[in-house]
C-alpha cells in the first residue's frame, strides 16, 4: 500500500514540512537583519544574545518534545509547537514598539526574551517533523520522505538570507511606520497559519503507545538545566570569557552536576525525560556518537567557509553568500537521493558510508585551498561536502527509529537530533577558540586589540578593519592640523601603532612641518601599517581556517569509523514494536 496516496497523510506531510520550513528559515533569515535591529534597538553589546537565546531554547526544547510526543498525541504537540513559534514571532516583531516594559526592559531585552520563546517552538517543529513522518510511514518507506526534511533545511538556508535582506531594506514600504526588519518575523504568520490549518483539520491524532502516561518533571528539570548550562558555557564569547574564566567553569561545572542528578533520578524513575535503556541499543548508541561527530563537522564547514571567502579571498559578503548556495543545493540533493535509494534498496549503512566518503573528499580539498584560490573553486568543494552530508540528515534518525521500540520512538528521535545539535555547539566553540588563538599569534602585540579585530573580521571582513584605519588616519590628521596634543595622544592610544611610528608622529607634531606635509606623512605611515596588518590578518585567517578544516577532516574520519559499527537491521514494513532489539 502506498501510504502517501491517502489525502490525510498528504496534507499532514505538507503541513509538517511547511512548519519545519518556518523554523529552519528563522535560523537564517534573521542574520541579515541583525545590523539594522541592533541599530534601531540600540543594543550592540547584546546582539549575540539574539542568536544565543534562540539556540539555547531550541536545543533544550528538542528532547522535551520527544518525551511529550511519547505521552501525548503527536497532533497536540505539533499544534503547541506551531502556536508557540507564531506567538514568539509576533512578539519579536513588536519588540521595542511600546518602549521599555516592566520586567522585560528595553526593546533589545524584549527581543532576546521573545527569541527564546520562539526557540521553544522552533525546537518542537524540528523534532516533531521526524517523529510525525515516522508515524505516517513505516521504516521501509520512510527514507524518501525524511529525505525531504534535509531538502527543506537546504532550501531555507538558500533563500533565508536573501529574503531577510529584502525585507530589511524594503519592508518599510509595506506598512508606513513599521520598520522593515520587523517583517522578518511577521512573514512567519501567513505561512504559519496555513500549516496550522493543515495540521488542525487534516492530521490524524496519532496517539502514542507509551507505557507510562505520567511525566517525571524532576528528571526533566535536571536534564534541561544541564543542557542550558552546557550551551551557555560554550556560547560565551571566549575572547571575553575564556575557557579558564570562573563563569565558564561555573556553567560547565553546573551542567556536570545537573547531569549527574539526572542520571541518578533516571535510575529510579519509571518515565524519565530520556530513557537511558536506549543506550543499550547498539544502533542508537553508535548512531548518536556518529551524529555528534557529523554535527560538529557540518556546522564548522558552514561557519568558516564564508570567513575564508571574505577574509582570505577578499570577496564581498554577498558573493560569499552566493558561493554557499552550491553547498545547500548539494545537501538537498544528497538528502533526497539517499532517502529514495534507501527506500528502494532497503539498506542504510552503505549509503551513510558513501555520503561520509564524499564529505571526506570535499573537506580534504578544502584543506588544500590557498589565498590564490577562486570563489568558484571553493563553491565546488562545498558542493561536494553538501552532497555527502545530505544523507546523514535522514538516514541516522531512520536507523534509530527502525531499531527502537516504537513506544520510545519520540524520545529516541529527539535524542538523535539533540546529539547532532550538541555536536555543532561543541564543535564551533572549540574551533572558534582555534581561530582566535591562531589570529593572536599572527598579529603583533603593538597593533589594535585582537578581540576587536577578530569581531570586525567575523562581521564585515577585512574591509571593516581597513575602514577603521582610515578613520584613525582622519583623526590623526585633524589632531596634527589643530596641534592638539591631547587628541593625538587619545588617538594613538586607540590605534596602538608600532613605537617607531608613534615616535615619528610626535616628532612631526613638535616640529614645524607644513600641514600638507604632515597629512602626507600620516597617510604614508598609516597606510603602511594598515597594509601590514591586513596582510598578517589575511595570512592568519588562512592558516586558522585551513587548520580548522584539518580538524574537521579528523572528525569525519572518526564519524566514518563509528558508522562502520552501526548494525544493519532489515527495515520494518509495519509500525509494530520491534521484538528483537539489539542490546
Amino acid at each position: 500500500m502506498n501510504l502517501l496516496a491517502s489525502p490525510e497523510r498528504r496534507y499532514t506531510l505538507g503541513g509538517v514540512l511547511l512548519a519545519l520550513f518556518l523554523g529552519a528559515l528563522d535560523q537564517t533569515i534573521v542574520a541579515t537583519a541583525l545590523p539594522r535591529i541592533v541599530s534601531d534597538l540600540r543594543g550592540l553589546e547584546r546582539y549575540t544574545w539574539i542568536v544565543t537565546a534562540y539556540l539555547l531554547t531550541f536545543t533544550v526544547a528538542t528532547p522535551i518534545y520527544g518525551k511529550l510526543a511519547d505521552v501525548y498525541s503527536r497532533k497536540r504537540m505539533e499544534l503547541i509547537a506551531i502556536v508557540i513559534f507564531l506567538v514568539g514571532s509576533v512578539l519579536c516583531g513588536l519588540a521595542g514598539e511600546f518602549g521599555a516594559l516592566p520586567l522585560l526592559g528595553d526593546g533589545m531585552n524584549q527581543l532576546i526574551v521573545f527569541r527564546a520563546l520562539q526557540g521553544l517552538g522552533g525546537g518542537g517543529l524540528f523534532a516533531m517533523a521526524f517523529i510525525i513522518i515516522a508515524d505516517l510511514f513505516p521504516p521501509a518507506e520512510r527514507g524518501r520522505y525524511q529525505g525531504l526534511v534535509g531538502a527543506v533545511f537546504a532550501l531555507s538556508s538558500v533563500i533565508g538570507p536573501f529574503v531577510g535582506g529584502v525585507l530589511t531594506d524594503h519592508g518599510d514600504a509595506l506598512i508606513p511606520g513599521v520598520a522593515g526588519w520587523r517583517w522578518v518575523f511577521y512573514v512567519n504568520l501567513p505561512l504559519g497559519f496555513v500549516a496550522l490549518w493543515f495540521i488542525a483539520t487534516r492530521m490524524p491524532v496519532l496517539s502514542p503507545l507509551a507505557a507510562y502516561r505520567r511525566l517525571d518533571y524532576l528528571s526533566m528539570l535536571w536534564f534541561t538545566g544541564a543542557l542550558a548550562a552546557f550551551v551557555l558555557g560554550l556560547q560565551l564569547d571566549k575572547q571575553v570569557h575564556p575557557w579558564s574564566a570562573p563563569e565558564t567553569f561555573l556553567f560547565l561545572g553546573g551542567a556536570a552536576l545537573l547531569l549527574g542528578l539526572f542520571l541518578l533520578r533516571s535510575r529510579s524513575s519509571p518515565s524519565p525525560v530520556l530513557d537511558l535503556t536506549l543506550f543499550r541499543n547498539r544502533v542508537f548508541t553508535t548512531s548518536a556518537i556518529a551524529l555528534f561527530l557529523m554535527g560538529a563537522a557540518f556546522l564548522n564547514i558552514v561557519l568558516f567557509a564564508p570567513l575564508f571567502l571574505i577574509n582570505v579571498l577578499g570577496v564581498s559578503a554577498t558573493e560569499a553568500g552566493l558561493s554557499m548556495i552550491p553547498f545547500s543545493l548539494g545537501t538537498a540533493a544528497g538528502s533526497t537521493l539517499a532517502g529514495q535509494l534507501v527506500s528502494r534498496f532497503g539498506h542504510y549503512r552503505w549509503f551513510m558510508l558513501a555520503g561520509e566518503g564524499v564529505v571526506l573528499v570535499g573537506v580534504y580539498l578544502l584543506t588544500t585551498l590557498t589565498p590564490q584560490a577562486s570563489p568558484g573553486q571553493v563553491a565546488l568543494y562545498l558542493a561536494l561536502c553538501g552532497l555527502g552530508l545530505g544523507p546523514t540528515m535522514p538516514l541516522f534518525p531512520l536507523a534509530i527509529q527502525n531499531a527502537v521500540d516504537v513506544r520510545k520512538l519520540g524520545q529516541a528521535t529527539s535524542a538523535s537530533l539533540l546529539f547532532r545539535q550538541i555536536g555543532g555547539v561543541v564543535g564551533t566553540a572549540v574551533m572558534g577558540t582555534v581561530l582566535a588563538v591562531t589570529l593572536m599569534r599572527a598579529m603583533p602585540e603593538t597593533t589594535m586589540a585582537v578581540s576587536d579585530m577578530l569581531e570586525k573580521g567575523r562581521q564585515n571582513g577585512l574591509a571593516a578593519i581597513a575602514a577603521q584605519y582610515d578613520s584613525l588616519a582622519a583623526e590623526l590628521k585633524e589632531a596634527l592640523a589643530r596641534h592638539d596634543g591631547r587628541a593625538l595622544e587619545r588617538t594613538l592610544r586607540k590605534a596602538k601603532l608600532p613605537p617607531v611610528v608613534e615616535h615619528r608622529l610626535w616628532a612631526a607634531f613638535n616640529g614645524t612641518a607644513a600641514a600638507d606635509s604632515l597629512q602626507r606623512f600620516v597617510a604614508q605611515q598609516l597606510g603602511a601599517v594598515r597594509e601590514q596588518m591586513l596582510t598578517q590578518l589575511r595570512s592568519g585567517f588562512a592558516e586558522a581556517i585551513l587548520r580548522i578544516y584539518r580538524y574537521v577532516l579528523g572528525l569525519i574520519l572518526a564519524g566514518f569509523a563509528v558508522t562502520c559499527f552501526i548494525p544493519e537491521l532489515p527495515l520494518r514494513r509495519t509500525h509494530e514494536p520491534s521484538q528483537s532489539l539489539l542490546r
